[in-house]
């Protein structure tokens, strides 16, 4: 399968890239900086996020958003490059998953109440779950683009292990049988591109739990 990684020199865009290769797949690691993909399997495409046409996507069955941005003054391309790109993908075959936050997750059954609004969610972290959340709000309304936003859960691990073990979710928060909520990058690579082969969740949210990291 041909698939394409915009953000694939980032932390977590580095894991996909590592594992979407390591099973075979045909790999475009789309970056603003060619030098920092080291991975030899690797096809590299040197252009922004915002440059891109859909004729450099057209021939990937998958594309996998992993854009991430922290600084303040930047958090609103959460919400215009997702956009931009779904408008790319508007109408066409190709499937786009998103690298997603987890502060969007819902921690009550009514679906009232996100994570980000709870009473412990630290003050100075919200801005980034607040963009990228109305990144997925407006996403998820879209019928016209083959999406799928995958959120990790609420402790993302960077420098957890890959066990290739994980449990699914909805649109709530979900906690393993230890009671904890939390997932290396690693597996959550494996769950992406378990769902890049896979397509279980199409025009749908998911979410991910390791077991044991």
């Amino acid at each position: 399968m041909k698939i394409a990684i915009i953000g694939a020199s980032g932390k977590q865009g580095g894991f996909l890239l590592k594992e979407a290769i390591a099973r075979g797949h045909e790999v475009t690691a789309i970056v603003r900086d060619k030098t920092k993909v080291t991975e030899p399997k690797a096809t590299v495409l040197e252009k922004a996020l915002l440059d891109l046409t859909y004729a450099d996507l057209q021939d990937h069955a998958v594309i996998i958003d992993a854009f991430g941005t922290w600084a303040p003054e930047t958090l609103i391309l959460h919400q215009t490059t997702l956009k931009y790109l779904a408008d790319l993908l508007s109408g066409k075959p190709n499937r786009l998953l998103v690298v997603g936050g987890a502060g969007s997750l819902y921690v009550d059954p009514e679906h009232t109440l996100r994570l980000m609004d709870t009473p412990d969610f630290p003050a100075e972290y919200k801005a980034i779950p607040m963009n990228m959340a109305a990144a997925f709000d407006a996403l998820r309304v879209r019928k016209d683009v083959n999406w799928t936003y995958l959120s990790p859960a609420a402790d993302f691990v960077a420098d957890g292990p890959r066990t290739g073990k994980y449990r699914t979710g909805g649109d709530e928060l979900i906690f393993n049988s230890a009671g904890k909520s939390q997932i290396s990058y690693a597996d959550y690579a494996v769950a992406m591109i378990d769902e890049a082969e896979q397509g279980k969740h199409i025009q749908s949210r998911f979410t991910v739990v390791s077991e044991s990291i």
